[in-house]
C-alpha cells in the first residue's frame, strides 16, 4: 500500500515533505542527482559514477509501494527535491534496506536523520523486524548518524571496504 505524504521537521527545525516516488517522477529524480556530490553518488549506489543512469532512476521511481517504496523530499514549498530515501523489504519482511541521498546544498540540516526515523516509522508499520544499510567505510557523516540513531555496526562479510549498520525496529509478531 502506497504511503501517503507528509510533512517532516528536523531537529533543528527544517521542515519538508515527503511523498511515495511515482513512475512519472523519473525527470524530477534524475535533475535531483544532478545536485548530488560523486563521493555523495558512490555512498549511495557503492559504486563510482558520473551520472545516475536511466535503469536506475526507473528503479528509484517504478516501485511496488509494498516490498519496496522510495520516498522523495521536497522543499516545504514543494518547489524544489531535495532528498530520496528508499526502504527495500525481504519477502518476508524481517529485514528492510535503506539508503538515503541528499542535494549537496541541503547537507546539515538533519534531512538524514528525519528520513532515517521516517523509513523506521514505515517499516514498522510493516511488521519489518530490522533496517539495516550497507555503507562504504568512508562515509563517517552517515555512521555517525546511524550510530546515534541505536544502529550498531559490523563489517560487511567479503568486503572489507564495507560496512553493515543494523537496528532492531520491531518485535516479532503474531500472525493477526
Amino acid at each position: 500500500m502506497q504511503q501517503p505524504s507528509q510533512t517532516l521537521t528536523t531537529r533543528s527545525g527544517f521542515t519538508f515533505h515527503v511523498r511515495p516516488a511515482r513512475a512519472d517522477d523519473d525527470g524530477t529524480v534524475a535533475e535531483f542527482f544532478t545536485h548530488v556530490t560523486r563521493e555523495d553518488l558512490r555512498f549511495r549506489f557503492l559504486a563510482g559514477l558520473n551520472e545516475v543512469g536511466a535503469a536506475q532512476i526507473s528503479a528509484l521511481t517504478h516501485v511496488d509501494h509494498r516490498r519496496t517504496e522510495n520516498f522523495l523530499a521536497f522543499t516545504h514549498d514543494g518547489s524544489m527535491m531535495i532528498a530520496t530515501a528508499m526502504l527495500a523489504c525481504d519477502p518476508a519482511f524481517e529485514r528492510g534496506e535503506v539508503a538515503i541521498a541528499i542535494r549537496k546544498d541541503f547537507k546539515q540540516h538533519g534531512i538524514g536523520w528525519a528520513l532515517l526515523a521516517h523509513l523506521a516509522a514505515v517499516a514498522d508499520a510493516k511488521g519489518v523486524q530490522v533496517i539495516e544499510a550497507i555503507e562504504s567505510r568512508d562515509n563517517h557523516a552517515a555512521i555517525e548518524v546511524e550510530r546515534d540513531m541505536g544502529f550498531t555496526v559490523a563489517p560487511y562479510p567479503g568486503d572489507p571496504t564495507l560496512l553493515r549498520v543494523s537496528r532492531a525496529i520491531s518485535t516479532a509478531r503474531s500472525p493477526g
